[in-house]
């Protein structure tokens, strides 16, 4: 079996400005656009008919020239033509270009680039499936959902190059894009046809490294429709993380809790009149801590009614001949009113010492009061090697961050993503 022939490409000269005409898409192309006049042409007629002639503002440079090999997805293909389309969306047109390559054993496919963002099109053969999930129409292709994101009438605004249609500036379609990135289902609609295309996302970078381009793929601007989210699956995989490392944290405070001595070595009971000619201190007996240095609690409970104390503790250290002072106020108030009952405070106040060392010590206590108030009652304990369960909270809290951080970035990309459209926001 032989091998097939080569294609050939045909060569041409425009009827309206002579300049010279390349067509590479053979008997598929139906209109060819001269670059130097921009006569759309009609590629079947021997003679190449006129089909339009447009006067474009501004000539437009393709980012990839007409004529440029590269290969996509394994196969090499030459770009034969390039046009800009746009909608207007609040009296503001918003364009982009679309590329068609051409290989003449697989065929066209395109590529469309957006403000940075370029996707890799191909024409269906088969229809999706469209009906409604709520308010908001769906798309179902070969299993996947497809969320619609805007429907708007788009139009040529410049062409360039040769087409397998009969292209025409000005032409209006209906077009409909339905997203699941990276994907993206779009129709075109005009009065004789609906043509349905599948989008891939891909990035800039790899258009330029394909086709052998010089400098660097202009930068993204903005977030695209169907453009991936850097977070897809990132805030579910931190949670589990964050329960996973909460889980190990849980069971690091048990299990301190459970090897801490909690051992009390002191109780004492008082009272404090105010006013009174006595000596308002008190010094307690001397107690002895064993053992590594740690933690030890400091308990105050007293009988305030809507009153207050303060207390000046003095913690001496006899071994050492050293001294740790350090104060507390301790204020209850409660009544009611038009709105019900209510409390202020409480009668009862607890402090942690950090790194006690071992040693022998006693407790100097100076309590004051408004010279007016009553005589209160207080209690003093000490509690040694006493967990301080506020850091595993303080902990927790932190390893909060990084999926609070994550789902919040989440939520943004996926809400500028939409908020570009037909249900953003009407703020948007």
């Amino acid at each position: 079996m032989s091998a097939p022939h080569p294609p050939h490409v045909k060569a041409l000269n425009c009827p309206s400005c002579g300049a010279p005409l390349t067509i590479h898409g053979m008997q598929h192309t139906l209109t060819v656009v001269c670059a130097n006049c921009l006569s759309v042409l009609d590629a079947k007629d021997p003679n190449l008919q006129v089909l339009q002639k447009f006067e474009a503002q501004q000539r437009i440079q393709p980012l990839i020239p007409l004529g440029t090999r590269g290969k996509v997805r394994g196969d090499t293909y030459e770009v034969i033509g390039f046009q800009v389309r746009g909608i207007e969306v609040d009296s503001i047109i918003y364009t982009w270009a679309e590329y068609l390559l051409f290989n003449p054993y697989k065929g066209f496919r395109y590529l469309t680039e957006y403000q940075g963002h370029w996707n890799d099109v191909t024409v269906l053969r088969t229809l999706p499936e469209v009906s409604a999930l709520g308010a908001r129409p769906v798309a179902k292709y070969l299993g996947e959902t497809y969320k619609h994101f805007q429907t708007a009438e788009a139009e040529t605004r410049y062409v360039l190059g040769e087409f397998p249609w009969q292209v025409r500036v000005g032409e209006k379609v209906t077009a409909m894009d339905f997203v699941s990135p990276p994907r993206m289902l779009s129709s075109e609609t005009t009065a004789a046809e609906t043509t349905w295309s599948l989008g891939e996302y891909i990035p800039g970078a790899r258009v330029w490294e394909a086709f052998k381009l010089p400098g660097k793929a202009p930068s993204p601007v903005g977030i695209f429709e169907n453009q991936p989210s850097p977070y897809k699956g990132s805030p579910k995989h931190v949670w589990v993380i964050f329960l996973i490392l909460l889980a190990a944290l849980f069971v690091v405070a048990q299990v301190t809790n459970a090897l801490s001595a909690k051992q009390v070595v002191l109780q004492g009971h008082y009272s404090f009149t105010p006013g009174s000619t006595g000596p308002p201190s008190v010094v307690t007996p001397t107690f002895e801590l064993k053992g590594r240095p740690c933690d030890v609690e400091f308990a105050i409970r007293t009988d305030l009614t809507n009153n207050w104390a303060y207390f000046h503790f003095t913690l001496m250290n006899t071994d050492a001949g050293e001294a740790s002072e350090f104060g507390r106020e301790v204020s209850y108030y409660s009544g009611s009113d038009s709105d019900g009952s209510w409390t202020e405070g409480g009668p009862t106040d607890d402090v942690l010492i950090p790194t006690v060392p071992a040693g022998h010590y006693y407790l100097l206590i100076e309590p004051e009061m408004d010279a007016t108030a009553a005589p209160m009652n207080y209690s003093i304990e000490l509690r040694r090697d006493v967990p301080a369960m506020s850091y595993f909270w303080i902990a927790a809290l932190l390893l909060l961050i990084p999926p609070i951080f994550t789902t919040f970035r989440s939520i943004t990309f996926e809400s500028r993503r939409w908020g570009e459209s037909d249900y953003a926001p009407s703020s948007d």
